[in-house]
C-alpha cells in the first residue's frame, strides 16, 4: 500500500513544495480533514473512485474525482466528463487494489497512468494558484499540504463541473451572530 513516505519521496524527486502533517487523531476517511485540521472544507480534497462502464464494448475503468471535503460530484457530470455509458462509486476493494491505498483516504498523485482524474471546477475557481490544500496520504494519521496549483498539475487533474449544487463551504458567508438568551 501507498502512504506518506511514497508520496513524500515522490514529491521530493519531483521538486515539489509539500508538507506532510501528522494529524491530531486517525481518520477514518479524508473527509474528515477538515475537524483535524481546524480548515474549510474547501481547503480539505478528498479524492473519490467511481466505477464507469465504456459506451464501446462495455470496458469498464476507474476514475478519480476530485472534490472539496463533504462535496459529493454528481454521477451525471462525472459520466460525461469521462464519457461512459454509466457511473457509480467503486467498491472500497476494487479502489484498494488499483490505486493502493486505503479506499477512504485516497490521495490524487500516483494514481493509475490509466486512470482519468477529475478536479471540481468550483474547486480551482474557489481557490487561489498558490494556496495550499490538504489531501489523504492513504494513512489516516497524515495529510498532505501541497500547493493547489501544484497538486493539480501533478495529479494531472481535468477541472470539470462536477458538483450541481453549490457548496456551502464554497461560498463565503458571514458566520452567524451570537445569540444572546434572556437570564431567568
Amino acid at each position: 500500500m501507498k502512504d506518506a513516505l511514497t508520496i513524500h519521496r515522490a514529491l521530493l524527486e519531483w521538486e515539489a513544495v509539500h508538507e506532510i502533517v501528522r494529524l491530531p487523531f486517525a481518520l477514518a476517511h479524508a473527509d474528515e480533514l477538515p475537524r483535524a485540521l481546524g480548515l474549510p472544507p474547501e481547503r480539505c480534497l478528498v479524492t473519490r473512485v467511481h466505477s464507469c462502464d465504456d459506451h464501446r464494448g462495455g470496458r469498464r475503468f476507474l476514475a478519480a474525482v476530485i472534490v472539496a471535503a463533504g462535496g459529493r460530484p454528481s454521477a451525471e457530470a462525472v459520466r460525461r466528463a469521462v464519457g461512459a455509458r454509466s457511473v457509480r462509486p467503486a467498491r472500497a476493494d476494487l479502489v484498494n487494489a488499483a490505486t493502493e491505498y486505503a479506499a477512504g483516504l485516497v490521495c490524487p498523485l500516483l494514481l493509475p497512468d490509466d486512470m482519468p482524474v477529475l478536479i471540481d471546477r468550483r474547486v480551482t475557481e474557489a481557490l487561489p494558484d498558490d494556496d495550499v490544500v490538504y489531501t489523504a496520504t492513504g494513512e489516516a494519521s497524515t495529510a498532505l499540504g501541497i500547493r493547489s496549483r501544484t497538486l493539480c498539475a501533478l495529479s494531472h487533474a481535468e477541472p470539470a463541473p462536477l458538483t450541481s449544487t453549490p457548496s456551502t463551504s464554497l461560498i463565503a458567508a458571514p458566520a452567524p451572530a451570537p445569540v444572546s438568551r434572556p437570564r431567568r
